[in-house]
């Protein structure tokens, strides 16, 4: 069974789909290796980053163990995890979150209070707190949104962000974020703090979107270096019994 060249559309889905279907075939048997990134990224005819999306969904099912520095083994262990084909990449939800929360900021920013903006300021101080850290995250985009008492962007919005909870998305957190990475994340958020403290709608409206796009670009760097997180950043491998992150390792965003 030849490779197919891929379609624009989705394409680590596309990549994902045809590997699943070269192993079922025979083609790649458990204990091989694939070829290496390189190659296959050419008989695809995508990008590396593309690629590597393609292979973290794999790895989530079960179908390969990719081992930095000794290449991808096909283990077709499959493991129970929801039906992934009709999901969207953590990438390009964080790319339509771009549009959505930048809009929602530069709304909220308006209406903010003295009240709203101490709120905001604790949420922060939470998320110092290792233990606190991902539940503040939530509570900190949850609040910008409540403030514009729209249910229908309340939901889509926080819809948006709970799919951080995807198998694959939690695949990226324990591969590519770090302390630093958090570090990074509070840094921005200061920034969009001030912006809706200053009740400035277009300083917030930029400020959430660099915040976004910081969090995009990230996950998209570690892709293109094909770089995994260091265990003694606080993180784990998914394992085969469906265990993800620790707290450190959590999404983020």
């Amino acid at each position: 069974m030849p490779i197919q060249p891929i379609e624009p559309r989705r394409l680590y889905m596309q990549i994902a789909d045809q590997v699943r279907s070269l192993i079922a075939s025979g083609e790649f048997p458990p204990g091989s290796r694939l070829a290496a990134e390189r190659e296959l990224a050419k008989r695809f005819g995508v990008s590396r980053p593309t690629l590597r999306e393609a292979l973290i969904a794999l790895e989530v099912e079960g179908y390969v163990d990719v081992r930095p520095g000794s290449g991808i083994l096909v283990t077709m262990q499959q493991r129970s995890v929801p039906d992934a084909s009709g999901e969207e990449g953590p990438l390009e939800i964080l790319r339509a979150r771009m549009v959505i929360e930048g809009e929602i900021a530069a709304e909220a920013a308006a209406t903010m209070e003295p009240k709203d903006i101490a709120a905001l300021e604790q949420i922060l101080v939470l998320m110092k707190s290792e233990a606190g850290r991902v539940d503040a995250d939530r509570q900190f985009h949850r609040y910008i949104v409540a403030k514009l008492e729209n249910k229908v962007l309340l939901r889509v919005a926080m819809e948006l962000f709970e799919k951080r909870d995807t198998p694959l998305a939690r695949q990226f957190a324990i591969d590519f974020d770090c302390r630093k990475t958090w570090a990074a994340v509070l840094t921005e958020y200061r920034r969009i703090l001030s912006a809706l403290a200053a009740r400035d709608p277009e300083q917030a409206r930029k400020a959430m979107r660099h915040h976004l796009r910081k969090a995009h670009d990230r996950w998209a760097r570690n892709l293109d270096r094909g770089t995994r997180a260091s265990p003694v950043d606080g993180l784990r491998r998914f394992s085969p019994a469906g265990n993800t992150a620790s707290s450190s390792g959590s999404v983020r965003v």
